[in-house]
């Protein structure tokens, strides 16, 4: 069966959307809130030596698929077909992430911690290359912002149940379920394996579900000379793709201020607020309500006004309620402008995920997804390094923070110079079947 966009079935599109709920969790449960925080702080003999671990980890993990992402998109192009190479890497995603809980709260476990979270991180966003290039053969030009939205609220909600679980069925509950040893922090550990079991149950849906593109009958090892032999024409040939390159490198820097936001939050709470470990976790849940809210609501005004006036929107609106946690003193104050933070966030993720669709030529979505990964990961260091270097030099998290602001402006202004559709049609009033 292969996908006919506006024809594609309720149950096709129902599979496609719970991709984003079967795989959040490993992003919000693994990377953000719990298992680092265990790495840092449990595994490594202190927080210092923990971070640094942690910190090289990702940043290797995101330098291998800045690399990685073009090339396995242009060949994935010539195979035709995105579910096999979607398959794969969420095996390998749930895998590692389930070894993860060989991780012992010893400083030995180190290396073993930081290897599991690379191959996991680079197999997520790899994967996400290939899924996200299935949107355009779903729905047509017109829908892709509603599908979308709906197919990012539902990975906000699949991140935040996981995490509710996470936290109040295994890292709070006393005694701890099925015999876990706290002592040995098997607590925490058998987190990594939920988050596997939940990856790989709830992914089923989309294998068996949405349909996929019919294979082009190359051999892999044709495909492969022929996707890289694109991809080099698509690489010198760049002024032909002029917009998409321009929306691309804005893509860089409001996509690293956000991620250099949301990775940072946790450490300016705790530092220059106070907040503790579960005051952090308990802000988390709240964050992830509100983005969840806001990339459902950004669906039907996608299809409204367009993709890029949102991002615009998501960019001021980010910046707006971000500024004024620069300045205030109290946890109170805090959580009133931190929330709404989460308004933004998903509105221009979706948003750009749709205007990427939009944008790909016919043929080549998954090789133009493959350099929408590198947009998000070829300058990963850049925000966390503005940070960092700001607050050593004056002493102050709030400086450090500020620089993250200026990178939103940068995102912007290079995104105003882009050529997109500004207002789409309204949709047909016949709904998806």
């Amino acid at each position: 069966m292969t996908p006919q966009g506006p024809g594609a079935s309720r149950g096709a599109l129902w599979g496609w959307r719970l991709f984003d709920w079967a795989n959040s969790p490993f992003p919000t449960v693994i990377v953000t809130f719990v298992f680092s925080a265990y790495f840092t702080q449990a595994v490594a003999d202190n927080p210092v030596e923990g971070t640094a671990w942690w910190s090289g980890a990702i940043t290797i993990s995101a330098v291998l698929i800045a690399i990685l992402s073009p090339p396995m998109g242009a060949v994935a192009d010539q195979t035709g077909r995105r579910k096999p190479w979607l398959g794969a890497t969420t095996c390998v995603m749930a895998v590692a992430a389930a070894c993860l809980w060989l991780v012992k709260p010893e400083a030995e476990w180190l290396l073993l911690g930081a290897c599991l979270i690379i191959l996991a991180n680079v197999a997520f966003e790899i994967g996400m290359v290939f899924y996200n290039a299935m949107l355009p053969d779903l729905a047509p030009p017109e829908r892709l912002g509603r599908l979308s939205g709906e197919a990012w609220a539902l990975g906000y909600a699949g991140g935040l149940a996981c995490l509710v679980i996470a936290l109040f069925g295994f890292v709070k509950a006393d005694p701890a379920p099925f015999g876990l040893d706290k002592a040995a922090a098997e607590h925490v550990r058998a987190i990594a394996p939920l988050v596997a079991i939940w990856i790989a149950v709830f992914s089923i849906p989309t294998f068996l579900m949405t349909p996929d593109r019919p294979r082009t009958g190359k051999p892999f090892g044709l495909a492969a000379r022929d996707g890289i032999r694109t991809l080099k024409k698509t690489m010198k040939n760049v002024r032909q793709h002029k917009e998409i390159v321009k929306f691309l490198v804005a893509r860089l820097f409001y996509v690293d201020g956000m991620n250099t936001l949301f990775t940072f939050g946790g450490v300016y709470a705790a530092g220059t607020f106070g907040m503790s470990p579960e005051e952090i976790i308990i802000f988390g849940i709240a964050l992830n309500v509100t983005a969840g809210i806001g990339a459902w609501l950004s669906g039907m005004l996608d299809d409204r006004i367009g993709a890029k006036p949102l991002i615009m929107a998501a960019i001021i609106g980010m910046f707006c309620a971000a500024t004024p946690l620069l300045f205030v003193e109290s946890k109170l104050w805090f959580w009133i402008f931190g929330l709404p933070l989460g308004i933004f966030f998903g509105p221009a993720q979706t948003a750009s995920r749709s205007l990427m669709a939009r944008m790909s030529p016919p043929g080549q979505s998954t090789e133009m997804f493959g350099l929408f990964a590198l947009s998000g990961k070829a300058t990963s260091f850049m925000g966390p390094f503005l940070v960092g270097t700001v607050t050593a030099l004056t002493g102050s998290q709030r400086f450090g923070m500020a620089t993250i602001a200026v990178l939103l402006v940068i995102g912007a202004v290079l995104l105003l110079s882009v050529k997109a559709e500004t207002r789409l049609q309204p949709p047909a009033p016949r709904p998806i079947r």
